[in-house]
């Protein structure tokens, strides 16, 4: 009856087999999508020399198995190392957060020149594209609008996201 008692403790507590199976997969995953991410994310993060030369291997192998074997060899040595594990899980989340408000800027520029090309809201678009972007061309951003309403003009559609992407910058 004791030992079913300690048994439920270790459990609880974080000693059992599948808490130790699960943190493993998530430092594999973790591994993983640091294999995956860009060369210029790659080269900011906070990497050991030995971490750093495993994951260069790691990103280079081709082949579907072994570069399985090199994430999970990978995975390892970060399990090894907390305190780079931890300072890597960080700069992950910052990358994300990066780039979840570059995707909501791109959304919001979209939408705004959606507004453009309508009818019925252009006016409240243009008055915002004056206040917020004052570096883009209104008479060029004007003739590109006609075009897009005349003829459905899609690379007019795409300058004018290019204009105010650039204008935003």
């Amino acid at each position: 009856m004791e030992d079913e008692f300690v048994e439920e403790e270790h459990k609880s507590k974080g000693r059992g087999r599948s808490i130790k199976k699960r943190a493993a997969q998530a430092v594999e995953k973790l591994a993983e999508q640091l294999v995956e991410l860009p060369e210029a994310e790659v080269s900011s993060l906070p990497l050991t020399e030995e971490l750093q030369a495993e994951l260069i291997t790691a990103r280079q192998t081709k082949g579907h198995g072994s570069r399985k074997r090199e994430i999970k060899y990978f995975a390892g040595l970060l399990r090894r190392d907390e305190e780079a594990l931890s300072a890597l899980q960080e700069a992950l989340s910052q990358f994300d957060m990066r780039h979840g408000q570059e995707t909501e800027v791109q959304h919001n520029l979209e939408k705004l020149r959606e507004r453009l090309c309508s009818e019925e809201g252009q006016a409240a678009a243009l008055q915002e594209v004056e206040r917020t972007l004052p570096s883009v061309d209104r008479k060029a951003l004007l003739r590109l609008i006609k075009s897009v309403r005349l003829g459905k003009d899609k690379r007019a559609y795409r300058e004018i996201f290019r204009r105010l992407r650039d204008g935003q910058e």
